[in-house]
């Protein structure tokens, strides 16, 4: 009798522990990840622009020289974070992008092709931040919100709401302003003065640091909400200007009514 033991199959057949393991563990396609990388880099980048911060450039000089926009030089990209206002209403002094209503946006010419398949893919391309939203988004600064009654000037030619001067260090260039001479109530009116408006709830009023070159609320005065923006258009905060390099660096919101 054999004293050796009996086999069952072939050993040059069966696959050996080494040969089974390498198979587990054998990286998958690069090429076949590829689009599954893309696809969620595009998801989160959706979810990044809708919900929490977004670039913009606003070509305006109405905001000079808090940011740039000036024709001729490099404007400012600025981050506008979209999360506060979730939990908060702007305050006065915010800077804030929002979408101009109907009567701020008769001038607005859509930048969008008239090709059918371009304008799907540009619009595709404003959902992941690729391509500017086909909107009159425009940035301004809060001075009043619901409730207060905002005016100007008084006797030195400072806005008031409800009545309080404010103090504005960002206002670098505005209308003459000569008390006896050039002011509110001088034959030789300034073209500052303004109002009374009360700003209805649920509505900020809002204007340029650039005082003698913006079309803000005072411009609007006239229309159905008296030049105020509804909160539903104010798409969040200017927070941080990301270029040019030089120009890198936070965007102040002081406490402009001393609260």
């Amino acid at each position: 009798m054999s004293s050796e033991s009996e086999t069952t199959g072939d050993p040059a057949v069966a696959p050996t522990t080494t040969d089974a393991t390498k198979q587990e563990k054998k990286p998958r396609s690069f090429l076949r990840e590829l689009p599954i990388l893309i696809l969620v880099a595009l998801v989160l980048s959706f979810l990044l622009q809708t919900f929490i911060a977004r670039v913009y450039l606003i070509p305006s000089e109405s905001m000079e020289p808090t940011l740039h926009g000036c024709a001729g030089c490099t404007g400012d990209r600025i981050v506008v974070e979209k999360i506060g206002y979730h939990f908060g209403e702007p305050q006065p002094g915010d800077v804030v992008v929002f979408r101009g209503p109907d009567s701020w946006s008769q001038d607005f010419v859509s930048t969008r092709s008239s090709n059918v398949v371009v304008r799907g893919a540009q619009e595709l391309g404003s959902l992941v931040g690729l391509v500017p939203p086909d909107e009159n988004d425009l940035v301004k600064r809060v001075i009043a919100t619901g409730g207060q009654t905002v005016e100007c000037c008084d006797e030195q030619g400072r806005i008031l709401v409800d009545g309080t001067p404010l103090d504005e260090p960002y206002v670098v260039m505005d209308f003459p302003f000569v008390p006896g001479s050039q002011a509110c109530d001088t034959a030789l009116k300034s073209a500052r003065c303004f109002g009374p408006v009360t700003v209805p709830d649920g509505h900020v009023w809002v204007m340029g640091d650039n005082r003698s070159n913006s079309a803000d609320s005072r411009y609007h005065v006239g229309d159905d909400m008296q030049g105020t923006i509804p909160l539903d258009n104010v798409i969040g905060k200017a927070v941080f200007i990301a270029l040019p390099p030089s120009r890198i660096g936070s965007i102040s919101s002081p406490d402009i009514q001393g609260k």
